[in-house]
This record gives structure tokens, sequence and C-alpha cells, in this order.
């Protein structure tokens, strides 16, 4: 009996893990849900529309995302596929390496897997995408506080419109040494927010932009494991013969060892 809680507890301390470590790290959740099939059509759209000219997804096929998200081979072609490619092809849209390495300071990266390769999953690109301000050092002029130094310029400018950074003076420890800003610097102060003026608002509300992340990147997540939506409601059926083949194999021994007691 002990050794089942014992099992029970750290099964559940593993699934925790990355809620627990983005929540130690100040992330706020995206609440992603991959049974939302609309959300992950509108991360689909968006992805395609905003991200795709730079970032491949060269282990998905338009075919896949067809057929997970529910959507007609006609669908796809229109809403989805901006140039020659046809529906059985992956989505191979990225830039060219030689000339992202031009552009940025070195090619975009393929975003197939770039859920799993975060600890913090679709919770890391939600913060991402809403944490760009403006940043005159940079060569792209935007930098973000989830990721200092970033050469990726900020694509969804005109729907969040133009972040400008919150800053305070670092703080000193008792020795007086200046202590590190735990959400990046700019200018020498910590970045504590963000502001947007009046005059440089975008097209999106706050709430509405907190969409169009949350939907990019729940289709990021989803991409990263398109399998993930079967296996997760095949685990449902295997949790339920599990149980019901302990329940009957606990009754098949009672029978057993009832003459015996």
């Amino acid at each position: 009996m002990t050794n089942s809680v014992f099992r029970g507890l750290l099964a559940l301390t593993l699934l925790l893990a990355p809620v627990l470590a983005a929540a130690e790290e100040g992330m706020e959740s995206a609440q992603i849900d991959l049974t939302d099939k609309a959300s992950l059509q509108r991360g689909a759209k968006l992805y395609m529309s905003y991200c795709s000219g730079c970032h491949a997804l060269s282990y998905q096929r338009y075919s896949r995302v067809a057929k997970d998200l529910d959507l007609s081979e006609d669908q796809v072609t229109h809403n989805l596929i901006f140039n020659d490619q046809r529906v059985g092809e992956t989505i191979n849209t990225g830039l060219d390496a030689k000339q992202g390495a031009e552009w940025f300071g070195k090619a975009p990266p393929d975003l197939s897997v770039e859920a799993r390769l975060k600890e913090e999953g679709g919770d890391w690109i939600y913060n991402y995408l809403k944490s760009f301000y403006v940043d005159e050092s940079r060569p792209s002029g935007w930098n973000n506080t989830v990721y200092p130094g970033v050469s990726m310029p900020h694509v969804l400018w005109e729907l969040q419109g133009v972040q400008h950074a919150v800053t305070e003076p670092k703080k000193k420890d008792a020795n007086g040494q200046e202590e590190g800003c735990g959400n990046g610097e700019y200018e020498g102060q910590c970045v504590t927010g963000f502001s947007i003026p009046d005059s440089q608002k975008g097209t999106a509300t706050p709430e509405q932009y907190d969409a169009v992340a949350r939907d990019i990147s729940a289709f990021l997540t989803y991409t990263s494991e398109p399998a993930r939506l079967q296996r997760e409601s095949i685990g449902v059926w295997v949790v339920l013969f599990l149980a019901f083949f302990t329940l009957l194999a606990y009754l098949l021994k009672s029978e057993y060892w009832r003459d015996i007691h």
C-alpha cells in the first residue's frame, strides 16, 4: 500500500513539474486546451500569416494539420498555403538560412518542436509573444524580456501595439553590489513592465491580443507532438481498462484464496 501511494505521488510530481517551474519563474499560464479545435484552427491561420515566412515546420505536413484540425484540403489550400506547395508536402516555408543569417544575424529556427524544447512548453511561447518592447540598441529595434537579446523583430506589433519598457533602478544587496534583473534590463535599469502610448496602440485590445498569443502557442504545442491528441484520448480508455482489469484480478484472487483463508 505504501509503495502504491509513493508511486502515485511521484507520478503526480512529474506531471506537475512543468507547471510548477513556469509558476516559479513568473510565467503566465497560457491555459492551452488542445481539444479546442477552433483555437488550433485560428492558431494555424495566424502562424501561417505572421510566422511562416521565416519559420518552417518541416516535421509537419499540411495534410496532417487538415486531418487533426478537422479542415478540408480546400480550406488548407486557400487559407494556409501561400506558396506553390501541395497539401501532402511538409511545411517548408522558412526563410533561406543564408538570407536569414545576413538579415537577422542567425537563421530563423524551425519551430516544429519548439514547445517541447522549452521546459515551460507552450507557456514559454505565450509569454514570449507578449514580452516584446522597443529597444533602439538592438539591430531589429526590439528586445524581449523572456528572451533577452533576441534577433527576431516583433511581427505582431500591429496587433499588440508598440510596447515600451517600464524600468526601475537596480537594487543593491547587503554588500552594496547591484543585484540582477529578473525580467531583463533596459538602459542599465531593470524592466518591471510595459506601457503602450495611446498613439501607438495596436488594432487588437489587450484581451484580443492575449487570445492571439494563446492560439499561436496552442498550435505550436500541437505541432510539437501531433500524436498527443490521440494519445491522451486513448490514455483515458487505457486507464479505464486497467481499473477494470485490476478489479477483475482482485475478485479472481479473492475467489481462489477464499477457502485457504
